[in-house]
């Protein structure tokens, strides 16, 4: 059996990409829960849950609330090198991981605030350093949240 590539909401209004899959994810595919994925791995898969609740909360200030109890609701996790069709946006982590993605082509720029985050408003796309504290600050959140804010990310 093949794990699955995917963990989520059937539409998400984010779809995070990255290399690796969480341990248990085929425990969460049919209630995905970030507690659960949290208590089932190490501290790095909090980190990423937490960065990614931060960046897609229609709230700044309540992004503790939305990963507890609406971020599979509205956002996904995929593990393979294609973009999900069902994505509104799509944020892929770390230069790493971007390679994976050989047929992709897009028309990014850097963010003035942070140079190491590219956007590109027409593919919806978001690329930045790979999502943990130590690459991805809270300074470099914030001017994420100005840019997709700008492109009506937060409204429906």
């Amino acid at each position: 059996m093949h794990p699955p590539d995917y963990l989520g909401a059937a539409h998400p209004r984010l779809a995070l990409y990255l290399p690796h899959r969480p341990n248990g994810l085929l425990q969460l595919v049919d209630a995905p829960s970030a507690q659960a994925l949290t208590a089932a791995n190490s501290n790095h898969w909090r980190k990423i849950l937490t960065l990614l609740a931060k960046i897609a909360s229609p709230d700044v200030d309540d992004w503790r609330r939305f990963r507890d109890e609406d971020l599979f609701r509205q956002t996904a996790l995929c593990f393979a090198p294609r973009l999900a069709d069902t994505a509104r946006w799509h944020w892929i982590g770390g230069k790493d991981n971007l390679q994976r993605f050989s047929d992709l082509h897009h028309r990014a720029r850097a963010l003035a605030e942070s140079p190491d985050v590219f956007i590109d408003p027409d593919n919806r796309l978001l690329l930045t350093p790979y999502p943990d504290y130590r690459q991805l600050s809270n300074a470099q959140v914030n001017h994420i949240r100005l840019a997709l804010k700008e492109e009506g990310f937060y409204y429906p």
